[in-house]
C-alpha cells in the first residue's frame, strides 16, 4: 500500500504528477495499468490527530477536502494502519524576514503536540526552531503510527541531531523509537562558510541534510542510537554516488552512540572533573543579579548577556556616523508615519498588511511591530550612537536604542555610556548550543549577537546601578576561594585575567570540547602557586592585546605598488581580495600586501581566522534587501584599513606566541576541582 502523503502545493499540477508517476511505476513493474486511488490532495499537516491522556490518538472526521471524491480518499487514509512513512518534508522554520508578510500558517493541534514534548523538555532558551516545519513533520509521523510497530524514513535538514535547540526533540525521538539510525550529508554552509551549497550540498541549499531511518518494534528489547557521517568537504557527486555504491542502509558503516544522556547524541563521555570546575555563570546567579536577591550558587561572574541583537544591522550598523544617522532617521520618519496612518484607519487588526513593506524605506521585526501597536512613537537621540564590536576587529558605530534593537540585553547595565567603555572589560565567549570551534574574545565596546560564534554570551567586570554608579559584577565567594588557594592578594582582576588565560589554553579547548559546546564554560584551579600566577600575567597580556589591537604596531606586510594606477592617489578600497595560497592581499588595483605568514591564520574565532574576519568586512557591501551600501573607507584616515590589516596580523602571532607560553606554564595535570564536592 503506497500513498503520497507530502502534497502540500496548493496546485493541482504537482498533485497530478505524484499520481502519474506513481502509476507508472507500477505500469513498469507489472507491464499493466492500473489507477492509483491512494493519494490524496490535503495539507498533511492538517491531519494531524488529538492525542488523549493515555497516549491514544483520536480519531476525528475530516472536513471536506477540495471535492467529496478527495474527502474520502482522506477519510480512508485517516482509518489506516500507516506503519511506513517516507518522505522529503519541507525545512522552513518560518518567513525569515518580518517585511515577507508571509508567516508560516499555524498547526494548532500538531503544535501543541510540540509544546507538550519537544518544547516542554527542552532546555534551550529559544525554542522557535521547534516549529519548522520538518520538525512538525517528525512529530506527525511519530503520532500516526499510533503505537503500532512501524517505519519512518525523512530525508530532512539534519540540525536536530546536534543543535542545542533541540534537545527535547532527540529526547522524545529516543522514548518513541527503538533503533534510530542517521545518516550525515553535511552540507551546512552557514555552519562552515568554506563551503559551498550548490557544490558540496546534495540540494545545493544551505542547510546540512540528512537521512534519519527511526524503528518501532515492541520485540525488541535492545536500543540502538547509530551515526555515519560523509566526510564534509565531499562534492555533491562523491556524495551522491556514495549513496548509490551503498544501496542499503545494511551497508553502511554505522558508529553506535552511546551517549551519556538522551539529548545530546554526539555528545563523547564527559570528562569526569568538567562537573568540579567553577561554573562561569548559571542563570541562577544572573537571576539573582538581576532582581536584587541572594543566591546561593557559586559562580566567578553574576551577571552577563547575550550580544546586542537588532533585527536590522544593516539600518542600524554603519562605518560613517554621519550615514548612520541619516539612515535612522528616514527609517525613524517611515515608522511614525505609518503610525499615523494606521490611527486615523482606526487602528486595522491585519497590521502586517497595513505598514509598508518596502526594505528600501524600513525593515519590520516582531519587536518593533509589539511597540508600533503599543502606540510608541520613535524619536531620534543623537546620544544613543555608540561605538561597538560588529565583529572580530571590526569596530561599528550603532544605534543603541531599545525601539529599533530587537533584544538589547542586560547592555544598558553593562556599558551605559560611553565612558563606561574606558574602565569596564568584557569576556565574549560562545552561549550553550554553540556548534563552531570554541573560542573567546575580550571587548571593551557592545557586542553584536553574531560576533563570531553562536549566541554570543558576554562577562563584564562592572555592573551599573541606574544612577551610574558600578559594581564589580565578579562575586565574592569565586574570590575567598581563589584567596584560600594562592593568597588574600588576588584581586578580583587578577581572576578576570586567569579566567580569560584559562579560556585560551590550546589543552583546555581540545579536552573539552564537546562540553563547550553544550553550555557556558567552567574554570578549573591550579595546584602550583606559580602557574596560577603566571595564567593571571599572559591572561592580562592576552586581554590587553585584543582590546588595544588598534595601537599596536603594524606588521611589516611587503608593500607592491604598480605604477600603471596611483594608489597613493586614490587609497579608497573597494574589495580585498586573499590569494588562492593565502600569502597575498590585493588591496586595490595599485596596492597588494605580500609575504602574509602562514602562521596567522592559526589564530581562529567561530570558524575563521581573524585575518579572513576583517577581510570579509572591511570592503564595500550592499544589503540586497534595502539597497544600503556599508562603505569601510575614512576620508579623515585613508591608510586605516591597510593598518588594521597588519596590525591584525601582529595580533594573531602575538595570541598564538601567548597561547604557546600558555601551553609551557600550564599542563593539564595542574588543573584541580574547584568544587571538590561536585
Amino acid at each position: 500500500y503506497t500513498e503520497d502523503l507530502f502534497c502540500n502545493e496548493i496546485m493541482l499540477l504537482p498533485y497530478y504528477i505524484a499520481s502519474l508517476n506513481i502509476e507508472h511505476a507500477y505500469y513498469e513493474r507489472m507491464g499493466e495499468y492500473e489507477p492509483f486511488p491512494g493519494i490524496c490532495f490535503v495539507d498533511t499537516l492538517e491531519l494531524a490527530e488529538r492525542v488523549s491522556s493515555n497516549g491514544g490518538t483520536v480519531v476525528t472526521q475530516p472536513r471536506l477536502y477540495f471535492v467529496e471524491e478527495n474527502t474520502q480518499r482522506v477519510l480512508r487514509e485517516k482509518e489506516a494502519d500507516i506503519m511506513v512513512i517516507i518522505g522529503n518534508p519541507p525545512y522552513n522554520v518560518g518567513q525569515k524576514r518580518e517585511n515577507e508578510n508571509n508567516k508560516n500558517r499555524p498547526y494548532q493541534l500538531l503544535d501543541q503536540r510540540i509544546r507538550d514534548t519537544y518544547v516542554r523538555d527542552s532546555q534551550a532558551t529559544n525554542r522557535s526552531m521547534l516549529y519548522d516545519a520538518y520538525v512538525r513533520f517528525f512529530r506527525w509521523a511519530s503520532d500516526r503510527l499510533r503505537g503500532r510497530d512501524g517505519i519512518v524514513c525523512f530525508v530532512s535538514n539534519n540540525s536536530f541531531i546536534d543543535h542545542f535547540a533541540f534537545d527535547g526533540m532527540r529526547h522524545h525521538l529516543l522514548q518513541d523509537f527503538i533503533h534510530i539510525y542517521h545518516l550525515d550529508l553535511h552540507g551546512n554552509v552557514r555552519r562552515n562558510p568554506r563551503l559551498s551549497g550548490t557544490t558540496h550540498n546534495v540540494f545545493g541549499i544551505q542547510v546540512g541534510v540528512g537521512i534519519t531511518l527511526a524503528i518501532r518494534a515492541a520485540h525488541q528489547q535492545e536500543r540502538r542510537l547509530a551515526y555515519y557521517r560523509i566526510p564534509e568537504d565531499w562534492r555533491k557527486e562523491e556524495k551522491l554516488n556514495f549513496l548509490r555504491e551503498k544501496r542499503s542502509m545494511g551497508q553502511i558503516p554505522w558508529q553506535r552512540l552511546e551517549p551519556a544522556t538522551p539529548r545530546r547524541w554526539l555528545e563523547l563521555a564527559p570528562a569526569p572533573e568538567w562537573r568540579s570546575f567553577l561554573p562561569l555563570g548559571t542563570k541562577e546567579s544572573k537571576r539573582a543579579a538581576t532582581s536584587a536577591e541572594d543566591s546561593d550558587h557559586l559562580t566567578i561572574f553574576a551577571a552577563y548577556s547575550l550580544g546586542v541583537q537588532t533585527g536590522r544591522n544593516v539600518w542600524v550598523y554603519d562605518f560613517d556616523r554621519s550615514r548612520l544617522t541619516s539612515k535612522v532617521q528616514q527609517m525613524i520618519d517611515v515608522y511614525n508615519s505609518d503610525l499615523a496612518r494606521w490611527r486615523r484607519a482606526n487602528r486595522p487588526a491585519d497590521l502586517d498588511r497595513f505598514v509598508s513593506a518596502d526594505e528600501t524605506k524600513i525593515k519590520w521585526s516582531s519587536r518593533l511591530k509589539e511597540y508600533f501597536l503599543r502606540q510608541v512613537e520613535a524619536r531620534f537621540q543623537a546620544n544613543s550612537i555608540r561605538r561597538a564590536l560588529y565583529r572580530p576587529f571590526t569596530s561599528m558605530y550603532l544605534y543603541f536604542d531599545p525601539l529599533l534593537n530587537q533584544r538589547q540585553g542586560l547592555w544598558p547595565r553593562l556599558l551605559p555610556t560611553p565612558a563606561s567603555e574606558e574602565e569596564n572589560r568584557l569576556i565574549c565567549v560562545p552561549g550553550p548550543g554553540n556548534r563552531k570551534p570554541f573560542g573567546c574574545l575580550a571587548a571593551n565596546h557592545i557586542t553584536d549577537f553574531d560576533l563570531a560564534f553562536e549566541k554570543i554570551q558576554c562577562f563584564p567586570f562592572y555592573v551599573y546601578a541606574d544612577d551610574g554608579s558600578r559594581q564589580e559584577n565578579i562575586t565574592d565567594g569565586a574570590l575567598a576561594l581563589f584567596q584560600r588557594h594562592y593568597g588574600p592578594q588576588v584581586s578580583k582582576w587578577d581572576l578576570f585575567h586567569y579566567v580569560y588565560a584559562i579560556l585560551h589554553h590550546p589543552a583546555y579547548r581540545e579536552r573539552y570540547a564537546e562540553q563547550l559546546k553544550h553550555e557556558l564554560p567552567r574554570i578549573p584551579l591550579l595546584k602550583r602557586n606559580e602557574a596560577f600566577w603566571a595564567a593571571v600575567s599572559l591572561g592580562r597580556q592576552l586581554l590587553d592585546l585584543h582590546i588595544h589591537y588598534e595601537r599596536l604596531d603594524p606588521y611589516p606586510l611587503r608593500e607592491i605598488e604598480d605604477e600603471r594606477f596611483s594608489y597613493r592617489a586614490n587609497r579608497r578600497i573597494e574589495r580585498l581580495r586573499l590569494s588562492p595560497d593565502r600569502r597575498t592581499i590585493q588591496v586595490s588595483s595599485g596596492l597588494t600586501l605580500a609575504d602574509v605568514p602562514e602562521d596567522c591564520f592559526r589564530y581562529v574565532l567561530g570558524g575563521r581566522s581573524a585575518l579572513e574576519w576583517v577581510l570579509e568586512q572591511y570592503q564595500l557591501r550592499r544589503d540586497p534587501h534595502s539597497g544600503i551600501v556599508l562603505d569601510p573607507n575614512r576620508p579623515d584616515d585613508p591608510d586605516y584599513i591597510v593598518r588594521l590589516l597588519k596590525q591584525v596580523v601582529t595580533v594573531s602571532l602575538q595570541t598564538l606566541t601567548l597561547m604557546e607560553e600558555l601551553e609551557q606554564a600550564i599542563t593539564p595535570e595542574d588543573w584541580q576541582a574547584a568544587c571538590p564536592s561536585a
